[in-house]
């Protein structure tokens, strides 16, 4: 699952895939806004794990589930 994170004041956004599904990746950034929790903590498929500071999030952009094809299409 492709997820992009817009930041505010920020002219680059954070880019990641991650094994979460768009449900888990949705409660987990809902709950930190809801509770006022200070950052969101997110991990990658790769096991690295991004700290996002909530007041800062502008956009959260989640992709789909489907894994990408390799090589041609027909």
């Amino acid at each position: 699952m492709d997820i992009r994170i817009g930041i505010l004041n920020s002219p680059r956004e954070l880019a990641f895939e991650t094994s979460e599904s768009a449900a888990d990746i949705t409660a987990a950034i809902t709950a930190a806004m809801e509770k006022g929790a200070p950052v969101v903590s997110l991990t990658d498929s790769k096991g690295k794990q991004y700290l996002v500071p909530t007041a800062a999030i502008g956009y959260v952009e989640i992709g789909s589930d489907s894994a990408r094809r390799v090589g041609f299409v027909g």
